[in-house]
């Protein structure tokens, strides 16, 4: 009996194309090119699996050209890459890779948020261009974290992961907004209170954006949530890029409504908006927040366990679109 076959859009751990190979015909990019749409799906004919990334966008379109396909296994917790009502009429099932990443993701979020009140990849360049020269009392000098006010928008794993960080490790007051507040007993661990968008605008000394990426989140920040902050605030993304509208908060930065920004997540990435590349207080990574080598390894591991799990035996891990499993 032949093996399924399946595709590895981008560049993975060798060992997880290892495991892969074991129930399937493999077909990989390690060398990590970059696919058009049409590539893509030429590349797929005949395929019954897709390992993705949050890059490679499954959509009508594709799937049109795509009969044979059965799985789309994202590497990923965020998947906009993926039109769920589309595939579900396909009957394509889509997964992810949520919960692995938590910690990680929530870690670097906390480092991010620090780098960018305490000026940290501003000074660095100041220094590397030979520009420190004597010490003075207010050279970089940036925001408090200890004390000061955290305010989350988006309280999942990874917002209730920066949640405890601040305050427990440094005394934040933590507010926080969400579709749906949490329950007393996670509140009180988080030691986190619910309040409305506009009031988290308005308290925050550091603003965190942790909500998943759709048509409602789209510019959930943009020229009148950054009018609303702070002067003094920060704001960190390390969600998606669209949450935030990139020209707005360029402009803010320019201007100084707000003192500060860090950025995992850019609208259009891996392009970055201009404007944003020329202001000095902001901190730029890229897409990097889940990057220690154990939790990407881990990532890869569940794409492939979805993959293995759906297409040998009907049982994925971590489904999105159940719909597609009910059917049989």
């Amino acid at each position: 009996m032949s093996k399924p076959a399946v595709l590895v859009a981008r560049a993975v751990f060798p060992e997880v194309l290892e495991r892969l190979s074991q129930h399937f015909e493999v077909s990989s990019n390690q060398a990590d090119d970059t696919w058009s749409a049409d590539e893509l799906a030429a590349r797929l004919a005949g395929q019954q699996g897709v390992f993705t990334t949050a890059s490679e966008r499954i959509d009508a379109a594709l799937l049109a050209r795509c009969p044979e396909l059965k799985i789309a296994a994202n590497m990923a917790v965020g998947y906009n890459n993926f039109d769920l009502d589309a595939m579900t009429a396909r009957g394509v099932l889509a997964t992810n890779a949520p919960d692995v990443l938590t910690e990680t993701t929530a870690d670097f979020g906390f480092a991010l948020l620090m780098a960018t009140a305490r000026r940290i990849a501003e000074s660095e360049h100041y220094l590397r261009a030979g520009q420190w020269t004597k010490w003075s009392y207010d050279l970089f000098a940036g925001s408090d974290i200890h004390g000061a006010t955290l305010g989350i928008l988006g309280m999942g794993r990874i917002g209730q992961g920066i949640a405890r960080r601040g305050a427990h490790g440094f005394g934040m007051d933590v507010i926080y907004h969400n579709r749906s507040r949490l329950t007393p007993a996670l509140e009180a661990e988080c030691k986190a209170r619910y309040v409305s968008k506009e009031e988290l605008l308005r308290q925050a000394d550091h603003l965190v954006l942790v909500l998943p990426y759709s048509a409602a989140s789209h510019h959930a920040i943009g020229a009148a949530e950054l009018a609303q902050m702070k002067p003094t605030a920060t704001l960190v993304n390390i969600a998606r890029g669209g949450i935030v509208d990139d020209a707005a908060l360029a402009a803010a930065l320019r201007g100084k409504r707000i003192a500060a920004a860090g950025l995992d997540v850019f609208e259009g990435e891996p392009a970055v908006h201009p404007g944003l590349l020329t202001v000095p207080n902001v901190v730029l990574t890229p897409h990097i927040a889940s990057a220690s080598v154990p939790t990407r390894l881990a990532m890869a591991n569940l794409a492939a366990d979805n993959l293995i799990g759906y297409l040998t035996q009907g049982k994925p891990l971590t489904p999105l679109n159940d719909a597609v499993l009910a059917k049989g």
